[in-house]
């Protein structure tokens, strides 16, 4: 969205869910945004126009989650979902949302293996095992 610029690609979050809480017309970016943020109130304080979000880190080894982080990685979910890619995600995602019951709680089990498998390309420099991420999707999904 906004390349390695964290507080710009924080505002897009923020813009979007301003929008949509005012009724205003929303870009098709800023819908998917939305949509993510609704299922999300335990974030919406971070995503008020006060910027009580922007600047904050959110250490893990406080116990605190990214609600930003927590969201991109819904809205990277739901864009392999939209291309089937890579390849078989879509079907597998499937599988998964009917052993966990719910869309919401599928994508939850997903972002387990999307966010090991890009903190591992991050640490050893390297794109993405994608064939690794449809393993531990296959494992999710079951037999």
């Amino acid at each position: 969205m906004y390349g390695s610029d964290r507080d710009a690609m924080r505002r897009v979050f923020v813009e979007a869910w301003r929008k949509a809480e005012a009724g205003e017309p929303l870009q098709p970016l800023e819908r998917l945004i939305a949509e993510v943020v609704a299922e999300h109130p335990e974030y919406h304080r971070f995503l008020s126009c006060d910027d009580a979000g922007i600047g904050r880190d959110f250490p893990p080894e406080l116990g605190e989650t990214n609600p930003f982080l927590h969201m991109g990685l819904h809205l990277g979910i739901r864009e392999q979902l939209s291309v089937d890619r890579p390849p078989g995600v879509a079907a597998l995602y499937r599988r998964i949302r009917l052993r966990t019951g719910d869309a919401h709680g599928a994508e939850h089990r997903i972002m387990e293996c999307l966010a090991q498998g890009l903190w591992e390309a991050q640490r050893s420099g390297a794109m993405p095992d994608e064939a690794r991420y449809i393993d531990c999707l296959r494992a999710l999904a079951g037999p």
